[in-house]
């Protein structure tokens, strides 16, 4: 059967003839050009294959590679040939319509598992021929000296035909004998090496321990050693390799000679330091990205007595605009020339950018005085960012919040310096951008805290930590407690008991204030339910439920509302619903709709803290209240003696206005009888305050109504 022209079999043969063709001219085989190509052929199906998989299959790719060791294709030239076709050819022979970022990507992770499993493979093959050529040098050592003649032939044929580079030296250092796969990785002659002493083949990147090894190997301290070793080429190229150097030993057992094995992992460690490089920066920017900049903090943070270092976080203002707007193409040009300004502010030993994702930036500082530094880096930075960028015929101006923690190394984790960073910077943006803020322990310790209460809200919920405490509304005509309002509160694990002011906030931004008012209103219902059975006519008439804004919008606000009474057998008269003046200002129909529908079943509707806001007097003939709360704020003038005139006369306006539109007017903050008695006179219907009780427990609450009651 023949492959359909241009079909998937047809292009995979291609690739297989390509990457024969490459790698045949270094290759050991006695195979001619198309048997290799036959031989090639299945393990290009195999690359094919792991390339289109869901899953990365670096098995396969590894296999690959042990496979062409296998094939004698030992030459180190043939690895880096074969990874220079597949990086060129395997995606465009054999990706399909596949997505060309990704084949390219999963391809560069199959040529590193190739390298990996070929580098396995010669190293296997290596040391046991490692084994057999110390074995056979040893042997050749008797044979000269009983002039076997086959026993030394043997021993040149491995010693020759090894794919290794091997060396012997006597125990002076001199170099006495080089095979041909030594002198291929070298690239000189053999009189390049022969005569050379060992001492001389020094690198600078020798590790210290590399020649103390080899005195103690020639002394007859060790009997071998293994190491990473460079190599200057004559050509001044560096060949890197894994050194082998194993002692030889006369019959008597006294060391005569230096048996070295050299394996080239030259292109290996360039693939190596390739791969490095993509993993640890940024592909758009080519900055150092979240893991070198980690890996560099870490090391900063872990310096010596005396070290500090300067942290400066920086997010674009607006960057998300210009993206929506311009596009995804202008915004990543827009971050390159970012980029390169914000790499131009540190150029100063110590000092480095990196990008963490999106437009977000760090510049960092070290050194043992970082205080005046890190304040210098972060002006050049705000510098850098006056300058509009142009993009596409467009001058765009750039701005940018900057957040700055500095101190002493040795105090902090890298996790714990970015958090304060980023926190300090958003800081920075909240305050109006364009600006750089310092850090602040208290101000981080109060966002950390808003963190954490806010992921333990849902989970709060759901233990029951919630609880709420009744305030009595009391008549002020006759001192008689009319009704309730309930405040929630938050029993905490750590913190202990919460206001709602601390939670509530967070609940609204998060949405959890939806099933939270419910549990509200359905635990406030519940009680008041209990209060009417137990104890009758006695209990409070009714139970007043803050609303918060976002339940307003609520669709099942009314329904909810609804099944809740009902499920309680309380009536609509016994529930007033709480809405704050704010969460009403310019409020359309369709807000107002719900508000409409529960009024017209019989719930009242207050509008708290009234007077706070800047609505129009003339809103409220249309709005569907029948209670106006004042603001503690209108009675604070009425604590002391003579009370301020000016307070009187407003909360004297607006209880005549109430009452002209038929509302009832409650007074919040009485905390004294002089308050009450002036409020009683100005015609005011009810209030609450410290003065009549603090919010307790219900079971307290009817204490009070009680009492009231039997007077």
């Amino acid at each position: 059967m023949t492959a359909e022209p241009d079909g998937p079999e047809d292009r995979l043969r291609r690739f297989a003839t390509i990457w024969s063709r490459a790698v045949y001219p270094v290759t050991s085989t006695s195979l001619t050009r198309p048997e290799l190509e036959e031989q090639l052929l299945p393990l290009a199906r195999r690359l094919r294959g792991a390339l289109l998989e869901r899953a990365l299959d670096a098995d396969t790719a590894r296999a690959v590679g042990a496979a062409l060791v296998d094939g004698h294709c030992t030459d180190p030239e043939a690895l880096a040939r074969t990874l220079d076709c597949v990086d060129a050819y395997l995606v465009l022979y054999c990706g399909e319509d596949g997505p060309q970022e990704e084949l390219r990507t999963r391809s560069s992770r199959l040529q590193h598992a190739m390298a990996a499993g070929y580098a396995q493979a010669l190293r296997e093959r290596t040391l046991a021929e490692q084994e057999a050529i110390a074995q056979a040098a040893l042997r050749a050592q008797g044979v000269v000296a009983q002039a076997l003649h086959a026993s030394e032939a043997r021993f040149r044929a491995v010693f020759e035909g090894a794919a290794i580079g091997i060396g012997i030296a006597d125990l002076d250092g001199n170099v006495l004998q080089v095979n041909g796969a030594l002198l291929r990785m070298f690239g000189g002659s053999e009189q390049t090496l022969r005569g050379r002493r060992v001492q001389d083949l020094t690198h600078p990147e020798d590790a210290p321990q590399t020649w103390k090894l080899y005195d103690e190997l020639v002394r007859g301290e060790r009997e071998h050693y293994h190491t990473e070793k460079a190599f200057s080429r004559p050509d001044g190229t560096v060949l890197w390799t894994n050194l082998t150097v194993s002692l030889l030993r006369d019959a008597d057992g006294e060391p005569q000679y230096s048996l070295a094995l050299m394996e080239d992992t030259t292109e290996r460690r360039l693939l190596n330091l390739r791969l490095r490089y993509e993993a640890t920066h940024d592909a758009l920017t080519g900055l150092p990205n979240r893991t070198l900049f980690f890996e560099r903090l870490e090391k900063a943070l872990g310096a010596g007595e005396g070290q500090r270092f300067g942290l400066c976080y920086l997010d674009l203002d607006g960057f998300k605009t210009i993206n929506d707007s311009l596009g995804h193409a202008a915004g990543d040009r827009l971050l390159v020339e970012v980029a390169d300004r914000l790499q131009s502010c540190a150029t100063a030993p110590g000092e480095m950018v990196a990008r963490l994702g999106g437009d977000e930036f760090v510049a960092l500082t070290t050194g043992p005085d970082t205080r005046h530094e890190v304040d210098e880096l972060a002006a050049r930075i705000m510098n850098a960012l006056i300058a509009p960028v142009r993009i596409d015929g467009r001058e765009l101006t750039v701005r940018g919040s900057i957040g700055i923690v500095e101190g002493p190394a040795g105090e902090r984790s890298a996790a714990e310096v970015l958090r304060s960073a980023d926190i300090t910077m958003y800081r920075a943006k909240s305050a109006g951008g364009n600006r750089f803020e310092l850090a602040d322990a208290e101000a981080d310790a109060r966002a950390i805290t808003r963190h954490g209460l806010t992921t333990a809200l849902p989970a709060a919920l759901d233990r029951g930590e919630f609880f709420i405490e009744y305030q009595p509304l009391v008549h002020l005509g006759d001192g008689s407690v009319r009704g309730a309002e309930a405040l929630v509160r938050w029993l905490h694990p750590q913190h202990g008991v919460l206001g709602p002011d601390r939670f509530i906030p967070l609940a609204e931004h998060t949405g959890l204030i939806v099933p939270l008012g419910r549990w509200v209103l359905e635990e406030s219902v519940r009680q008041a339910g209990a209060w009417r059975e137990h104890h009758g006519d006695t209990g409070p008439l009714r139970i007043n439920v803050n609303l918060s804004p976002c339940q307003l919008t609520h669709p099942g606000l009314v329904q909810d509302t609804v099944d809740i009474l009902e499920r309680a057998g309380v009536a609509p008269e016994a529930l007033c619903l709480e809405v704050t003046e704010s969460a009403l200002i310019g409020a359309d129909d369709d807000l107002l709709k719900p508000l409409r529908r529960l009024a017209e079943m019989g719930v009242d509707i207050a509008l708290d803290d009234f007077g706070t806001g800047y609505s129009n007097l003339a809103n409220l003939r249309r709005l569907p209240v029948s209670v106006l709360k004042l603001d503690r704020s209108f009675t604070q003038g009425m604590q002391q003696f003579p009370a301020d005139p000016v307070d009187l006369k407003i909360v004297e306006g607006i209880v005549s206005l109430a009452h002209s539109l038929d509302l009832a007017v409650t007074v919040e903050g009485v905390e004294t009888g002089a308050q009450a008695e002036q409020l009683r006179i100005l015609g005011c219907d009810t209030a609450q305050g410290w003065y009549y009780a603090r919010p307790g427990p219900p079971d307290r609450l009817h204490d009070l109504a009680l009492v009231d009651a039997t007077g």
